[in-house]
């Protein structure tokens, strides 16, 4: 029996040696799966940081441009407030009738608009 015995342990360390090796170079794929994986996502993270930045910046472009309408708008508020002040009315006709002389045709087309407005305020109200 003592033969049966040892011949019957052979295979089942070969086997067991099999699944050893087997685990092993499973363990050996995944972590080079692993190490893909990250490398890939390190990469993609410098993509993604890249467009961050960029939109970022596009971001700040506008924010700057954005703010120099505002403030140029508040200045050309703040200069009509102050004509308004400065003069009567009188002066005011004065001036546009000046105005529409130096510039005909922009005020032709600023009065066909200021017309196209009034009458479109005053259809809707009926």
């Amino acid at each position: 029996m003592a033969t049966n015995s040892s011949t019957f342990t052979g295979p089942t360390e070969t086997v067991a040696d099999q699944v050893a090796n087997a685990a092993t170079h499973l363990k050996e794929k995944v972590s080079d799966l692993g190490k893909t994986a990250v490398n890939k996502l390190d990469g993609s993270r410098e993509s993604a940081a890249g467009g961050l930045e960029s939109a970022a910046s596009a971001l700040h472009t506008k924010a700057e441009t954005v703010t120099g309408m505002a403030q140029s708008t508040a200045a050309t508020l703040n200069s009509t407030a102050e004509y308004l002040r400065g003069n009567d009315m009188k002066a005011m006709v004065t001036d546009v009738e000046a105005l529409v002389r130096r510039n005909p045709v922009p005020a032709l087309v600023a009065a066909a608009v200021i017309g196209f407005v009034i009458a479109r305020a005053l259809s809707r109200n009926n």
